[in-house]
Parts: C-alpha cells; structure tokens; sequence
C-alpha cells in the first residue's frame, strides 16, 4: 500500500485513527487479502466483525477459536429500564437531541425521521448522503413542533461566506449561556477529529461556543462523542469550504416532552410503509451500471456506493423507535430484542451487501449481478417486516392512548 501512516503499522496499531483506512478502505483490504492469500472469510464473519486494529484484522483472517466461552451478561430490566447508550447516527438529530437528554425529556421518538432520512442519487448514478439540495427544514419543523425549541438559521445561502463567517463571529461573541449554537462544517479539513469515514467532503453538524482563549474555539460533537478545543483558525477554515453551508442557533432550556397529539401527527407524516428508499437507490444504481447506461461499467460501481456505509448506519433508528413503543405499552421485553436482533440482521446485510458490491467491482463479472439483487430483494423483505411490525406498535400505541382520553373524560378529569 501507498500510504504515509504506515510507519505506524504493527499488531496493535489502530485501523481508522494510526493508520487512518476507512470503513470502505477496510473493506477494501479484506477483500484484497481474501483474493489475493485465496482464503475464504465467511460473510457473516464480515458483517459482525469489529476490526478495530491491525491484530482484529489477523484475526479475521486466520479465524482462531476463541480461547473459553464468553461470560453470560447479567440479567436487566432491558428496555423498560434505564437506556444503556444512544444512537449516534445523524449529527443534526445529534445535537438538537443534545439538550433534551440532558433534561430528561425523551428523545427518541424523534429518531423516527432517520431510518429513511433524504439522500441523494447524482447524475452520475453515484449515491451521495449529502448534497446541495438537500436541507433540514422537516427535522427543523417538527423539532420545534415537538419539543417547543425554536431552531433559528443563523447562515444565510444567498450572503457569501465571508459575510456569513461574520455572523457566526458576532453569534458566538453575544452567545447566552444556555444558548447552543449549531455550524456545519467539512470534518475533512479538521484532522485532529478523526471519523471512521474519511469522506472527502465529510458535511457535518457540531455545536461551537467561545473559550478563555480566543485563538481556540470550543467544540462540542454530541454525533461523535468528543468535546475539547480546536484553533480557530482551523475551525473557520472548515466552515468556509464550499460542500459546506448551514447553522443554528437555538435554546434547548424552552424544551418540553411532546404532546400525544404531536407525536401522533409525527409518526404519521415520517413513517414510509410502502417503500424503502435505501434499497430502492442501491437497486437503481447497481442496475444502471449493470445496463453500462451512459458509459458506465460494473467496474465503477464500487466507487458509486462509496458512501453506502454513511447512510447504513440510520438503520440503527429503527431501536429507538422499538424501543420508545415497548416502553409506552410495557410490551415484553424478550420481544424488543428479538426485534434488535433483525435490526442488527440488516444493518449487518447492508454491510455484507456493500461487500458483495466491492467483489462485484473487482470481478467486474455480469454473471455477479443476479446475486446482489437477490441479496437486495432479500434485504428489502426484511426491513418490510420491520416496519409492518413498527406500524403494528404505533397503531396499537395510538388504541392506548385514545383509550386513556376516554377513560379521563369518563372520570371527568377532562371535557
């Protein structure tokens, strides 16, 4: 490998911070090795793996047994008790949602709008998490619809860059205490805050504040879970880059829980029974460079899927929304994780999937074809389930609660 970090290379060397390989590059390799050595690395071996450092990768390879059993976890109140972790998958949702959690105020629902959030299909059949097109005016409606914060755009399109840098300077300067202000900028340009992605353009939302040192800025990244101090100068570098163009400002202490009423209107309006817009992108995608339409070859597709992993990982959302169900019908919990089980299923066959493509690319063989649209077929039934399954909760969530309503009215709690 070309690579200027390989001095760092050795058993314990990290795959994405030392060495700096992505989830697609890691792919990548795995696919060269298995080629290349002619081994033959389970799929499922793919999807599951957690290939952190070089060692995890030798690992992989050489599929050792593991040394003794693992240790049963200890038994939990599950989704009924207090949530073990959060969802980082969507930095927007990631920091309006930041403050709500810090309230108690339950943020979950709200994840509803990712599992099928917009991205884009360019020109060029490529799929893209991120264009100029896309905004984040439904996030930014029903934020404010549901939790009563007003999201205040800060950045405005039509000024320059410059005119808009000052805004943010000004903003920070009168910044209140309890005021969190919200800038998108290109992480590519901010090394010292590695991602397992390395996209290049990487658009993402972090919160920004003002510190002790005005040559250093404060950051806050609730998506990646990292706060600290950046210079300013390499902050305002990263906001200047053209793939880049938005910002907030809000105050997350007028926060306040939803309404059943809104929450009801919200699941309505999100949730997308009759169609599955990631797959249905791949499918398109795969076919046009399969049909070779406008020039395009087998051998390509693998770059035009590039960012398949990015938009992947939404999929995890559907535990949220599980989750905030279960706990409000106080379903059995055995059942929710049987759920998670199918979710972590087709987050790990998007993967298995993005694999498949990476072959496919490599090969460039059209008798490939017909397997990764079964694979697509089949993924496309699984998460049909899921949500026939989600919509099964929503509709007997909604049943409850026009059940309570009518139970205060008879007790004349209500009007």
């Amino acid at each position: 490998m070309h690579h200027p970090h390989l001095d760092l290379f050795g058993p314990a060397a990290r795959l994405n911070e030392d060495l700096y390989l992505d989830s697609v590059q890691v792919l990548q390799l795995v696919l060269s090795l298995e080629m290349s050595l002619g081994l033959s690395i389970p799929e499922e071996a793919i999807a599951r793996s957690d290939l952190a450092t070089v060692s995890d990768l030798a690992g992989l390879l050489v599929r050792e047994p593991a040394a003794e059993a693992p240790v049963a976890a200890a038994p939990s109140e599950g989704v009924h008790g207090e949530l073990a972790y959060d969802l980082k998958i969507h930095c927007f949702v990631s920091c309006v949602c930041d403050g709500l959690k810090a309230r108690g105020i339950d943020h979950r629902p709200f994840y509803a709008l990712i599992w099928d959030a917009d991205f884009a299909i360019t020109d060029e059949f490529r799929l893209a998490y991120h264009s100029d097109a896309q905004d984040h005016e439904v996030f930014r409606y029903w934020f404010e619809r549901l939790y009563g914060v007003p999201l205040h755009a800060w950045y405005d399109p039509s000024r320059s860059k410059d005119e808009n840098v000052a805004t943010l300077i000004d903003l920070l300067a009168r910044q209140r205490p309890e005021e969190c202000v919200m800038v998108m900028l290109d992480m590519f340009h901010l090394p010292e805050r590695e991602n397992k992605f390395n996209q290049n353009p990487f658009p993402h939302y972090l919160l920004v504040s003002l510190g002790d040192d005005p040559e250093t800025w404060q950051v806050r990244d609730p998506d990646f879970r990292w706060e600290g101090g950046i210079a300013r100068d390499r902050m305002l570098n990263a906001i200047r880059q053209p793939s880049v163009a938005g910002g907030y400002r809000f105050d997350p202490s007028l926060a306040h829980p939803p309404s059943d009423a809104d929450l009801d209107a919200f699941f309505a309006a999100c949730f997308v029974l009759d169609a599955n817009p990631l797959i249905d992108a791949v499918r398109a995608i795969v076919a046009a460079h399969a049909e070779g339409r406008g020039g395009l070859t087998l051998a390509a597709i693998g770059e035009a899927l590039r960012e398949l992993p990015v938009i992947t990982i939404r999929k995890w959302a559907y535990e949220h929304g599980f989750a905030f169900f279960w706990r409000a019908l106080a379903w059995p919990d055995a059942e929710f994780q049987r759920i998670c089980d199918e979710i972590e299923a087709l987050v790990n066959g998007l993967t298995a999937l993005h694999y498949a493509v990476l072959k496919l690319a490599r090969s460039a063989d059209p008798a490939q074809v017909a397997g990764v649209m079964a694979r697509l077929d089949a993924l496309d039934a699984a998460e049909f389930a899921l949500k026939h399954r989600l919509s099964e909760a929503y509709q007997a969530w909604r049943t409850a609660r026009l059940c309570d309503h009518r139970s205060l009215v008879d007790e004349g709690c209500l009007p």
